[in-house]
């Protein structure tokens, strides 16, 4: 029952103790709403003696810890947390003054979706709240929901799902299907929290404990933009160059090498991780999030040794898009025997998938630095390397194509895949003189600024 779901006050006391209402206008209805229902007045008038609220969502200002954000609360308690013409009102309101005063917006969701009693004038309330999501998206400022229980019908599809970044409390009930409208022999484990985070929906389950510390990183890192390119991160592992190109191949392929978990805990102070491709695919092969360096934050992608499946390609033009929208630089690290080639990444969108990750390195307008650190296994590494800007540690390669693949292709003997590679010209040092990429090693001075994208280096 509603009564027993936490109320918009008690979701905002779990983020801030700092919350400042906003005023807005209340719209005159007709007798009954827009429709004449009969008995809607009646209804408003006990969901507000219940609630204390005048309507389904409070909205305001708050910091939370220590980031200023306007939070939009939705009141479960009020008439299921529907949307009506007045909640559309408030929430129009609400995303103005975020875009007028250069904030965030936080949507603290618990709603059963568009109010019956207002009929189509409800229900257009959700293209009304999209606009207001694409302009503040186009303004550069981030949205971050919270999805509390219930977050169901169109509340789902367009403040939460709509949202840069989805958190969701443990339990909660998300799903576009409501629990009375779903068919009966659906699976209720479907419409969870945890289920929407496993297919790449929503990106994490917070606990209620956690979740003002968790809220307020997301919020301090996605609020510091900058506009130097990311140095990249030192060399872990191998400091001597390879001898040759078969030997480049064995130190990226052995297992002691450093992986990417490895790297970003050593290149930032904290970070937090964004999941899934909002497909209904997720990728653990493929690490995306944002991070501090050095007291500015950097966004990362990357790829940790497996072959990339197309949810990792999705997950990483995701990430590189709304980096780009905020002016954040970007990290990425290469690392992949190559794109996964087996008949269900076939089905999954391999080819546009990879196609898409072109696109959104070939047309970010903010920096990108790329580190090869292990395997640059061909086109489903070279689609998260930057161009101009993509440096190689000892223990790495990079090359059009996998040595023994190369090797079956000219219809060579196994005997000959170590000389093919030395052909290939794969070492670090190799693509240096190329031009391809930068050898890392721990002593050298960095490139300046130059050109934005890339990093100075022509």
């Amino acid at each position: 029952m509603a009564e027993h779901r936490p109320s918009a006050r008690a979701a905002i006391a779990l983020v801030t103790d700092d919350f400042e209402e906003l005023p807005c206008a209340i719209r005159e209805y007709a007798p009954d709403g827009p429709l004449g229902w009969h008995g809607y007045d009646a209804s408003r008038a006990r969901a507000a003696e219940r609630t204390g609220e005048a309507e389904s969502v409070v909205c305001g200002t708050a910091e939370v810890e220590g980031t200023r954000a306007v939070l939009i609360a939705f009141e479960f308690g009020f008439l299921g947390g529907s949307l009506g013409e007045r909640t559309g009102d408030r929430l129009e309101a609400a995303y103005t003054y975020a875009r007028e005063h250069r904030l965030p917006v936080v949507p603290l969701i618990a709603t059963g979706g568009s109010r019956m009693q207002e009929g189509m004038r409800a229900l257009t309330q959700l293209q009304r709240v999209a606009r207001q999501s694409v302009l503040t998206r186009e303004a550069g400022l981030p949205q971050i929901a919270v999805l509390r229980d219930p977050t169901t019908g169109g509340g789902w599809a367009t403040l939460g799902a709509g949202a840069d970044v989805v958190l969701a409390l443990p339990g909660a009930q998300v799903g576009f299907a409501g629990s009375r409208v779903r068919p009966a022999d659906a699976d209720p484990a479907a419409y969870t929290a945890q289920a929407q985070v496993t297919a790449g929906a929503a990106d994490a389950v917070v606990p209620p404990g956690e979740l003002r510390a968790t809220l307020g990183r997301w919020l301090r890192l996605l609020s510091a933009p900058a506009t130097e390119p990311a140095p990249p991160p030192l060399p872990l592992g191998e400091t001597d160059l390879p001898a040759s190109g078969w030997e480049a191949v064995l130190r990226a392929r052995a297992a002691s090498r450093p992986r990417a978990e490895r790297y970003l805990d050593a290149y930032f102070t904290e970070r937090v991780a964004i999941g899934g491709d909002r497909c209904g695919g997720t990728d653990d092969g493929m690490l995306c999030g944002f991070g501090a360096h050095e007291g500015r934050t950097v966004a990362y992608a990357a790829q940790t040794g497996t072959a990339t499946r197309p949810a990792g390609f999705r997950t990483a033009t995701r990430l590189i898009r709304f980096a780009d929208r905020l002016g954040i630089p970007v990290l990425t690290l290469v690392d992949t025997p190559g794109a996964a080639n087996d008949a269900e990444a076939e089905r999954q969108g391999a080819g546009a998938a990879i196609a898409e990750l072109f696109g959104a390195v070939a047309g970010a307008r903010t920096p990108l630095t790329t580190l090869v650190i292990g395997e640059g296994g061909s086109g489903g590494a070279l689609a998260l390397a930057a161009p101009g800007n993509t440096w190689a540690t000892p223990d790495s390669y990079f090359s059009v194509i996998a040595p023994e693949l190369a090797a079956a292709i000219l219809k060579r003997p196994a005997t000959q895949v170590a000389a093919t590679a030395d052909q290939l010209l794969i070492r670090p040092q190799d693509l240096e003189r190329l031009g391809v990429a930068r050898v890392r090693t721990g002593e050298q001075s960095l490139p300046g600024t130059g050109d934005r994208r890339s990093g100075g280096r022509g």
